[in-house]
């Protein structure tokens, strides 16, 4: 079982979690307590679902909750997109570690998983 920081999915979330951090810092003030707050948290669940199915026998809660926080987030953002919160170029960023994140956590049911290291 390899340790949950050594694992490509986790540092990715980790780069996201950066960058989420980053961007929601500029928020207007309307959105930064609200939205962008929820996008910190959704994102900080995101690494804990990765620890816990690292820990534990049972991958398919933790793993659940990875996915389900994961559209949470990318709805989240898109909703930031929508209201011209995040600018393009963040928003750029940002996809592309999600897109990443996404390809590897949805092979989760399929062979060749990233999270296999759990298994």
């Amino acid at each position: 079982m390899a340790l949950y920081y050594d694992l490509p999915v986790y540092r990715e979330t980790y780069q996201l979690i950066l960058k989420i951090f980053e961007c929601t810092r500029d928020f207007p003030k309307e959105y930064k307590y609200t939205l962008g707050q929820d996008m910190r948290r959704d994102a900080l669940q995101l690494v804990r679902s990765i620890y816990r199915a690292n820990k534990t026998t049972d991958k398919k809660a933790p793993v659940d909750t990875f996915l389900d926080e994961f559209e949470l987030l990318k709805l989240e953002m898109r909703l930031c997109t929508d209201l011209k919160v995040l600018s393009f170029k963040k928003q750029a960023e940002l996809s592309v570690l999600m897109d990443s994140i996404g390809k590897q956590s949805t092979r989760k049911f399929f062979p060749g998983h990233l999270f296999k290291d759990f298994i």
